[in-house]
């Protein structure tokens, strides 16, 4: 008992009740910075998680072979048709220091599209509290965003580093200091080595920044006002950087110059050619060459691939009512409740109140859904990333707009109101947590308006894995494509004339990527690969197969007449219309299991 007559806590002195207050002032005072560094930690780990499951697609297959062959050559330049070099330069460090397989070539994007949220951290002073917590968990659980995050394109990456880039921006229009300039500077050097639509960013950028300050401007009475008012903010701002007017301007160039510096840095380091630039930091007379070939020569390969609008020649409405649908069926909670947010912030709130980094973010998101339709030359799902990143600020607002009138209804006694909205919210959630069940490692068919249509199906993951196995046991030749000119077609599928032309780009002709996402497995396993001529009888081109023989599912009956002692496995190439088949020597997958038993 103590002197006053209570019962005493031997184990709680007042040294640890005073720890504990202090730890809970903390978590008080940085709840914020906790909950999104869980959400960051939640979205990373969803999206490594059985990284590897889904079988490649052919876009993977395609730059995945290339990786491959920078890894084991160490010779990489440019080439626009693969996109940026960010993917292959990072993959190729992590294949120095991990095993090759499709998680690992994912790894980059997975954990970058991981860090996703924290970019809601940038925009605090433009969001109401809930809204960046809100902002952060779309982030991480936006089914579409998961699936792309967990698939090696550069979509996610240059969307994560763009948004990046804005939000120093803003940081640096928020606080004054010119260091998060340099910072957006290395995110937007980032952006544009992953992929060349990285240039459309600040295109919006701009547009959805005229459209606000137009508004703003044509909507007030007192125009004169609100320009004196600019020239006030603009004083003022100046004065933060330097004693003097002077000093000010002199050092926001020279946070400018910097900036272009850290950029073209970047630029440079990314898309200078290997094994040159090495060569060039012992060589400094081939420094000037390495250099015009990792800027202005980087610069026009990209124009003279995607600039010149001959790949865009297609009919526009398809295109955009594809992209529309894939948001519509990947993306529904971040539609809704992103047209709730725009409504809320437009008419319900008081133009008083009207918060113009939201209408930035729709107008922003708007250009992205009607521009991508002309920018692209494929109907492609993953382009739906570059519409939902901008569209879920005001996502956020429009689910923290449900949140205040659940709570405003229930002080109120207002149940109806109260339980719709709930009813609304619920359904976002359960909505969110379903498709991420769905979309996780699907290749089914009945999710196409979210997948791409050259996805081969899961189950031929696992015939590719026994096909490794029997190549890597086998001597010689491993492999046999069966050259094929498809039924009511005049084109050549998986036949390649010189196998050895595709050691370099580009490979042994289009018939080589027929073949894909297969080569990336074959590659990967070091097999020896070969095919036979389409004008060859079957008889004559299988007269001495090797242990694996791969034919188009037209030609199966045909080839299994020859392979009789060869077991056939059957599978979906693409989401539709077509089929491969892989014949295994019944044999060499025996001895091989016995090998491994």
């Amino acid at each position: 008992m103590s002197a006053d007559g209570g019962v005493e806590h031997p184990h709680k002195s007042p040294a640890d009740s005073a720890t504990i207050e202090k730890i809970m002032r903390l978590c008080r005072r940085y709840q914020i910075t906790l909950l999104l560094g869980f959400t960051t930690i939640a979205a990373i780990f969803i999206r490594i998680v059985d990284l590897g499951g889904r079988v490649f697609h052919w876009d993977e297959g395609r730059v995945g072979y290339w990786i491959l062959r920078f890894h084991e050559t160490g010779i990489h330049t440019y080439r626009p048709i693969v996109h940026g070099p960010f993917i292959p330069v990072i993959d190729r460090w992590l294949f120095e220091i991990l095993a090759v397989t499709d998680a690992t070539a994912r790894l980059p994007v997975a954990i970058i599209g991981g860090l996703l949220p924290l970019a809601a951290w940038l925009f605090r002073s433009r969001l109401r509290r809930i809204e960046v917590v809100v902002l952060a968990v779309l982030f991480a659980l936006s089914p579409l965003l998961v699936y792309y995050s967990r698939f090696m394109r550069n979509d996610v990456l240059v969307a994560v580093f763009a948004i990046f880039a804005l939000g120093f921006i803003i940081r640096a229009i928020d606080t004054g200091k010119l260091r998060y300039i340099l910072m957006s500077a290395a995110a937007f050097g980032l952006s544009f080595t992953t992929k060349e639509n990285a240039i459309l960013y600040p295109v919006c950028f701009v547009g959805a920044g005229l459209l606000i300050v137009d508004r703003r401007f044509f909507v007030v009475e007192n125009k004169a006002n609100m320009l004196r008012q600019w020239k006030i903010w603009l004083s003022s701002a100046l004065s933060t950087h330097g004693s003097t007017r002077g000093n000010a301007l002199l050092r926001i160039t020279a946070t400018a110059v910097g900036s272009g510096a850290i950029f073209m840095i970047i630029f440079v380091f990314f898309y200078a050619p290997r094994p040159e630039l090495w060569q060039a930091l012992s060589t400094p007379g081939q420094l000037p060459d390495v250099l015009r070939a990792g800027s202005i020569g980087a610069i026009e390969d990209f124009i003279s691939m995607w600039a010149t609008g001959e790949r865009q020649d297609h009919p526009y409405l398809p295109y955009l009512y594809d992209l529309a649908e894939t948001l519509v069926y990947g993306a529904p909670a971040i539609v809704t409740f992103g047209l709730i947010g725009i409504f809320t912030n437009r008419y319900r709130l008081g133009q008083t109140h009207r918060r113009p980094f939201i209408s930035f973010t729709f107008f922003w998101a708007t250009a992205s859904l009607v521009g991508y339709p002309l920018a692209t030359d494929i109907q492609a799902p993953w382009v739906g990333v570059h519409v939902l990143v901008p569209l879920a600020v005001p996502a956020a607002v429009g689910i923290a707009v449900l949140f205040n009138v659940i709570r405003e209804g229930l002080e109120n006694t207002d149940y109806v109101t109260a339980g719709l909205a709930a009813m609304i919210l619920f359904t976002g959630v359960f909505g969110i947590a379903a498709a991420n069940t769905t979309y996780f490692n699907s290749t089914a068919e009945a999710d196409k308006q979210v997948l791409q249509w050259a996805q081969p199906e899961n189950e031929l993951k696992g015939t590719l894995d026994t096909v490794d196995a029997v190549a890597e046991a086998n001597q010689g030749l491993d492999v046999l494509f069966v050259g094929t000119t498809p039924p009511n077609g005049n084109t050549e599928d998986l036949y390649v004339r010189n196998e050895t032309s595709a050691a370099v780009a580009p490979p042994g002709g289009p018939a080589w990527h027929s073949r894909l996402p297969i080569p990336w497995y074959l590659e990967r396993a070091n097999a020896n690969v070969t095919s036979t001529d389409p004008s060859v009888s079957t008889s004559e081109a299988l007269s001495d197969p090797p242990p694996i023989v791969i034919s188009k599912g037209h030609d199966q009956a045909e080839v299994e007449t020859v392979l009789s002692e060869y077991q056939a496995f059957e599978h979906n190439f693409r989401l539709w219309g077509d089929r491969i088949v892989i014949f295994i020597d019944r044999d060499a997958m025996d001895n091989r299991t016995q090998e491994s038993s």
